[in-house]
């Protein structure tokens, strides 16, 4: 289920990941680690384009999703990557709250399929089309109930997805929605 985010929770949760990086990067300062001060900031940048893009879908919905998911205790943990678009426009529409609620869904079913306090990793890519975006779940980890990931898959009539490899270790599958 997702939570509703308050404004003070928000900034609470924006300013404990800040006050982290920072850490870090003191901590590697102290040690004299300049060129994993540099790698440190890298990331910091990278991430921080990757969220400017995913801001700018125009799908807010899923893009508060993604941005909160891993503020909250999961067994998996969640990135996403947007690939640069060279098709659309960023007026272009798609059904979010559709989006949203199929990939809380799919979220609640692989957390309640996967072992949990083991190494479980989502990956979300996201690349903008022509005709609409497509969504690109790979999800490593241990899964232990395949059987219940595939019914939730094979029930969703709502979104369409294409499974191209589901075993105990990894689930990659692709969901594309068209632009309305």
């Amino acid at each position: 289920m997702k939570k509703d985010w308050d404004t003070v929770e928000i900034l609470r949760h924006t300013r404990h990941d800040w006050l982290n990086k920072i850490q870090l990067i003191k901590g590697n300062l102290s040690l004299n680690k300049i060129d994993r001060v540099k790698e440190i900031i890298n990331e910091i940048v990278d991430e921080t384009r990757q969220e400017t893009k995913l801001s700018n879908l125009n799908i807010p919905q899923f893009a508060a999703l993604l941005l909160t998911y891993n503020w909250e205790s999961h067994s998996i943990h969640l990135e996403f990557e947007i690939i640069e678009d060279i098709h659309g426009s960023t007026s272009s529409y798609i059904n979010d709250e559709l989006l949203a609620n199929w990939t809380i869904g799919f979220l609640e079913e692989l957390d309640k399929s996967i072992k949990a306090f083991h190494e479980n990793h989502l990956s979300v890519t996201i690349e903008r089309q022509p005709s609409g975006i497509g969504f690109f779940f790979d999800f490593r980890g241990i899964i232990t109930d395949i059987e219940q990931v595939q019914q939730f898959l094979q029930q969703q009539s709502s979104i369409e997805n294409k499974v191209h490899e589901l075993s105990e270790q990894e689930l990659s599958l692709e969901v594309f929605l068209p632009y309305q």
